[in-house]
């Protein structure tokens, strides 16, 4: 291997590194305690090296979301690809979009409610925010119902989603109704 090639697998490692520990930082205790002083200190190296990476937090959220929404997409997809007919797939869509948003509230956090610089509605967003995306269109499009256009049903049903995970997760919603409510959203959106 030569030196450069070295050099830039070093450098993808370390934004690798800083990602993952923004993130465990984030998960831990939340994203105001996460400052690339205490990023340099926990990574071991100086805050002009995370400065040759990241222009500053807000980067740092953006590459948080990026990993985030890819794991997303992912996970969408893995669970919804064993299910067997239109119900059982927009089932399984709707349980892993929730579970994923419980289980990893400091990256659902970068991913849609602080500022990392990303936009999901644009043409030039990045391909993880696209796939995301893509990922609930692949599995809600056949249940959008005749003369509805696919995208648009797909930006509700997310959006009613993601109110959803997000009251639930401010304890705005009686928890003990989680799974009724998303069986309301199934019955009352998806025409399966």
């Amino acid at each position: 291997m030569s030196v450069p090639e070295r050099k830039q697998r070093e450098q993808v490692d370390r934004e690798h590194l800083i990602v993952a520990t923004a993130r465990e930082l984030a998960e831990q205790q939340g994203w105001d305690a996460v400052t690339t002083r205490l990023l340099a200190e926990r990574i071991e190296y100086s805050q002009p090296v995370l400065y040759s990476h990241f222009r500053g937090k807000r980067e740092i959220i953006g590459a948080v979301a990026l990993a985030g929404a890819a794991e997303m997409a992912a996970a969408l997809r893995a669970a919804t690809s064993a299910a067997d007919g239109p119900r059982t797939r927009v089932t399984a869509l709707v349980c892993t979009y929730l579970d994923f948003a419980e289980r990893n509230p400091a990256v659902y956090d970068a991913m849609f409610q602080l500022d990392g610089g990303l936009t999901f509605a644009n043409e030039d967003a990045p391909a993880p925010l696209k796939d995301a995306f893509a990922a609930l269109l692949e599995n809600l499009a056949e249940v959008a119902g005749d003369g509805v256009h696919p995208a648009l049903f797909t930006e509700v049903f997310w959006a009613a989603l993601h109110g959803l995970a997000t009251l639930t997760r401010a304890g705005r919603l009686q928890p003990g109704d989680a799974k009724r409510r998303a069986e309301l959203l199934m019955d009352r959106l998806a025409m399966v």
